[in-house]
């Protein structure tokens, strides 16, 4: 029986619409992401509006004026490295006030706190006088830690500032070690251990944390992701760049939040440490913020494109500030010319402290060393 030769019609299948994804927009010097522009409006978060309310106008002036002070401090710092009046290496925080602003006013004031190199602005933020820490950059016994440690090394017993620290994440076993202290004397204190995304891969980092998830410490560890660890962008280095997602490692909380909005950042550390102090348990906590200026003083930072820098410049921590507080009612520009003229008389003022002020005796080379 012959077979049919008839052929059925060729049907064209329906074409799949493919969903068009927009990816974030990347420097072409480096893969970080650019930060979208955000849609202006004059209507506050219910967030935000709470944290205010909780705040108050003379408090939240306040933090705008600290973050104020360390930007000029540090500008002025630049001027001083320039002209070999400070010696070694030096890091500013120019871009990063927020964090440290808003965690000094979350924080007890018997609170630990331990920090990198990076730490003039946590040492202003914490009630060290600019004077002394001025002194201390320019090695004078005024300072800080009597000249001996220069701007890496900013330490107050007083304020249970435990210092800044040279080595790439040498600062998290002390910082851990403070947290086992307070838990083994039994108060209330909870330990805060700040770092650079840099210092994430080091192996102190794994270490510490997993032992404060076992002995359930009171440590909160702070990631200060500011995309770039020295001159490298992060995600040329990690496989995730979602870094607080490491902690589901060490079986605690992750999370992150603006490093560069002093509110969120004063919110959610203060949510973080009352709830640490309760719980006595650790957590990660991821800062996304931005330097303005290269890795230290002699960094001129051509590793990352104008483009990429303005558009962080755009969303820098003390103009959002001062936006949020005019929409508010409560600044406007004369009352910012005037904080920002006596801020500025201030750090001048710690300058010709430093200037002024002896250097070190060389009875001063045998105190505070031990062997």
């Amino acid at each position: 029986m012959a077979e049919n030769s008839s052929k059925a019609p060729k049907t064209s299948k329906p074409k799949t619409v493919k969903p068009v994804q927009t990816k974030p927009k990347r420097n072409r010097q480096s893969k970080t992401t650019i930060p979208a522009k955000t849609t202006k409006t004059s209507q506050l978060s219910k967030q935000l509006q709470q944290t205010l309310d909780e705040l108050g106008k003379e408090v939240s002036i306040e933090m705008m004026r600290m973050m104020l002070l360390i930007r000029r401090f540090e500008e002025r710092t630049t001027e001083m490295y320039q002209q070999r009046k400070i010696g070694g290496f030096c890091h500013l925080y120019i871009g990063e006030e927020a964090i440290a602003v808003g965690t000094a006013w979350a924080k007890k004031p018997d609170d630990y706190l331990v920090t990198s190199y990076r730490d003039h602005g946590f040492a202003l933020a914490l009630g060290m006088s600019p004077n002394e820490c001025m002194a201390e950059m320019f090695g004078k016994v005024t300072g800080c830690a009597r000249g001996k440690g220069g701007s890496m090394h900013f330490f107050s017993k007083e304020k249970n500032f435990l210092g800044g620290h040279g080595i790439v994440g040498g600062q998290i076993p002390v910082g851990t070690g403070a947290g086992f202290r307070a838990k083994y004397l039994g108060t209330d204190q909870v330990s805060l251990v700040f770092f650079g995304e840099g210092a994430i891969s080091q192996g102190s980092f794994h270490e510490s944390v997993n032992l404060a998830s076992i002995w359930n410490l009171p440590c909160l560890y702070i990631i200060e992701n500011n995309r770039y660890g020295m001159g490298t962008d992060v995600s040329r280095v990690v496989s995730i760049e979602e870094l607080h997602k490491r902690a589901t490692a060490f079986s605690i909380e992750g999370l992150a939040m603006d490093g560069m909005d002093v509110f969120e950042c004063y919110r959610v550390m203060k949510d973080q440490i009352e709830k640490c102090r309760k719980t006595s348990r650790p957590a990660l906590i991821e800062a996304k913020t931005y330097r303005f200026r290269g890795h230290s003083v002699s960094d001129p930072g051509k590793y990352r494109s104008k483009i990429e820098l303005q558009a962080y410049k755009d969303a820098d921590p003390i103009n959002r500030t001062r936006k949020t507080l005019t929409e508010v009612g409560w600044l406007n520009d004369e009352d910012f010319k005037k904080i920002d003229k006596e801020v500025k008389a201030i750090v001048i003022q710690s300058i010709k402290f430093s200037d002024e002020s002896p250097e070190p005796s060389l009875e001063e080379l045998t105190q505070h060393v031990y062997s």
